[in-house]
């Protein structure tokens, strides 16, 4: 059974940047639920250096038929250049939880 449900992972530069993106998509319906995680270090190049920095991860939940809204809006909204912006196919789950994120992103599959 294909499951139409995606996670897409967004870094954001602080707690505030992070709630901002969190708020705007949950409120647009492109996103159902938005976890921010603060206390990630993000180490990476970028301009031929190695840099470490601190960073907020935002887990969205939202639909297969919803991914690409969300992902062109968060790289509109987001502060950074290239933001990072991850898709993850979701294998399972609990049924009802499914369908919550299914009818709050409108039902699309």
């Amino acid at each position: 059974m294909s499951i139409d449900v995606r996670v897409v992972l967004v870094t954001a530069p602080d707690g505030a940047a992070a709630e901002a993106l969190a708020r705007t998509v949950v409120e647009e319906g492109l996103a159902a639920c938005v976890n921010v995680v603060g206390g990630v270090v993000s180490i990476y190049r970028w301009e031929r250096e190695v840099r470490r920095d601190p960073e907020v991860m935002l887990l969205m939940k939202t639909t297969a038929g919803g991914t690409a809204a969300l992902c062109d809006r968060v790289v509109e909204l987001h502060p950074y250049d290239v933001p990072e912006v991850l898709v993850v196919a979701v294998e399972g789950g609990h049924a009802p939880y499914l369908d919550w994120v299914r009818a709050e992103v409108g039902g699309r599959p």
